[in-house]
């Protein structure tokens, strides 16, 4: 009974470690198996990376060769651009600049040339020229109230400036003589010649030789000297145009030494602001400066 028992065990001991073997060998089997698909998987994994990277670079390759390009049109379109701006600019430049020359040549078409002509046995002016506007000059800033005086308009806010400036300092000053056409200046001329023969011509211009017949000049007096004009240059009305007349735009045409009248104080032409201020400064009268000189303030006469 022991035997059976015993033979019993071997076998059932047999049968569980043919068992166990099996079992473990399948198992075995299994994960070889397993480990077999997982290399392939792998190996399968490493291709398919290859392939992606390779992909990769490819793309890489092609997204640097796009950067490259849009670079290159990003610079030319930069350098496009600034050549475009710069002409763009220089022909601005250009429309500003004809603008302005065109602007200048508007003026000079709306402003009369023979404003700024050196007159007085220089430059003539025919019977027919008178301003193209006249203005009667306020009673209050005249000499004989009752006598009517004329002055070019668009100087006339210059002038009513100056009186302006003056009165309010308390100056002494009036005008006796403003615009006198050809034919007044004939009148005027062949009285003085009546009187005065050929000394005259030391002190009054022919007809057409006037500034007067302008209708930009002044001549100024006080209310003690009237129309005498004798010791004008003594007076403080004359220190003062002296030395403010210049600042609205008058100067004085024949000061002492001038080589076309005698010394005339009261006699004071405007010619803009830029030019008297010119002559201003640098002690010149007028008629010192040649034409062509003159001429470049034209543009700014009525500035």
């Amino acid at each position: 009974m022991n035997k059976k028992r015993l033979y019993l065990f071997l076998t059932v001991l047999i049968l569980l470690n043919f068992g166990i073997v099996g079992f473990l060998g399948y198992q075995n089997y299994l994960l070889n198996k397993e480990d077999l698909v997982l290399k392939q998987e792998y190996e399968q994994k490493k291709v398919d990376t290859t392939v992606e990277i390779r992909d990769l670079k490819t793309t890489v390759a092609l997204l640097e060769g796009d950067l490259g390009r849009t670079k290159k049109e990003r610079d030319d379109f930069e350098m496009y651009y600034n050549m475009e701006k710069i002409r763009m600019d220089e022909f601005a430049s250009q429309i500003s600049e004809i603008q302005g020359t065109v602007g200048i040549l508007d003026k000079l078409s709306r402003t009369d040339p023979e404003l700024l002509k050196k007159y007085s046995k220089v430059y003539f002016l025919n019977e027919n020229y008178i301003p193209e506007t006249l203005v009667k000059i306020s009673p209050g800033y005249t000499y004989n109230s009752e006598s009517d005086y004329f002055f070019y308009s668009k100087v006339w806010p210059f002038l009513q400036e100056l009186m302006r400036a003056a009165n309010s300092e308390n100056i002494d000053i009036k005008i006796i003589s403003a615009f006198r056409s050809f034919g007044t200046q004939s009148g005027l001329k062949s009285s003085y010649k009546m009187i005065y023969g050929s000394g005259a011509n030391q002190f009054s211009a022919d007809q057409g030789y006037s500034e007067h017949q302008l209708g930009t000049t002044i001549d100024f007096t006080t209310s003690k000297i009237g129309a005498t004009y004798s010791g004008f240059e003594k007076t403080e009305a004359y220190r003062w145009l002296l030395n403010n007349a210049y600042k609205y735009g008058f100067t004085l045409s024949y000061p002492e030494n001038n080589e076309y009248y005698q010394f005339e104080p009261w006699h004071w032409r405007f010619v803009g602001k830029s030019l008297a201020l010119r002559l201003y400064d640098e002690g010149k009268s007028f008629y010192d400066l040649n034409q062509r000189d003159i001429d470049q303030y034209l543009v700014s006469f009525f500035d």
